[in-house]
């Protein structure tokens, strides 16, 4: 008993640290959210439209989520065909940033090469339990990376591959095979994807405190436990990323994923 009630208060206080969720923060949101599309429409940006929609988008399928996640969580087939619809959403977004046309299916090979093995492994070794609340956070973590490295490295290598045709064109005339010429001229760029994740493995801590960790400190768990999953997050994001890279790579060398412009006729593909 003695310890229930300790844990009923370690869950209050960490609500009590938490936003509160009232009128006032919706107003907040708001004016931040018309904030960011005043800035992103002016001058050098020119995407206020892409983030209103964003905004909009994220308000509409929040609340969805909200009321459907505890429901679904509670059977592990329901929880299995969430992960799927998000695996879905996540191909077609990044296929779609990468280009228009039916090659943007490819994008579900890097986002399964990199997530699957991970997820199943987690899975199989048991540090993962076989239940909803545990599996939908963690592929959706898995997946929104994979999603990120997938989108930034087609686009990259695409880009690279647009900008010098030349020398695409040059090193055939070498004697490369057409695979390899490609990939010669899209691999730096592309690389520059795992950038991001790099960036916020080497800062953890320092200048980030991120979400899962922060997430299970307000839980109620010690500073170490929640360091040891964070550092697994990281971790597995670096796996997962590199992973759809080189499949990401692989793909527009050999010409999977076409070269078309990006999807809604914006030449950033940003919409």
């Amino acid at each position: 008993m003695v310890h229930q009630l300790d844990l009923t208060a370690v869950t209050r206080s960490a609500a009590d640290q938490l936003l509160p969720v009232t009128p006032g923060l919706g107003v907040v949101t708001a004016v931040l959210l018309a904030a960011a599309v005043a800035v992103a429409g002016r001058g050098l940006l020119g995407h206020g439209h892409a983030v209103l929609r964003a905004g909009l988008r994220a308000v509409v399928q929040l609340a969805a989520v909200a009321l459907v996640i505890t429901w679904v969580v509670g059977s592990l087939w329901w929880s299995a065909l969430f992960v799927l619809l998000m695996f879905a959403v996540a191909v077609r977004t990044a296929g779609r940033r990468m280009t228009r046309g039916p090659a943007w299916v490819w994008a579900a090979a890097p986002i399964a090469a990199g997530v699957a093995p991970v997820l199943g492994l987690l899975l199989a070794v048991g540090l993962l339990p076989p239940k909803g609340l545990s599996v939908i956070p963690v592929a959706g973590i898995l997946i929104g990376g994979a999603l990120t490295a997938t989108s930034l490295a087609g686009r990259r290598a695409l880009d690279e591959l647009r900008q010098r045709h030349g020398e695409v064109e040059a090193a055939l005339a070498l004697g490369f095979e057409e695979r390899d010429a490609r990939l010669e001229i899209c691999r730096t760029a592309a690389a520059t994807s795992l950038v991001p994740a790099l960036d916020q493995t080497r800062t953890v801590g320092l200048v980030t405190l991120p979400g899962a960790f922060v997430g299970m400190l307000l839980g109620g768990a010690t500073p170490v436990q929640a360091g040891a999953v964070q550092l697994f997050v990281l971790v597995a994001l670096l796996a997962v990323e590199s992973v759809a890279i080189v499949v990401v790579l692989e793909l527009v060398a050999r010409g999977r994923v076409a070269t078309g412009p990006a999807t809604g006729g914006r030449p950033d593909g940003i919409g």
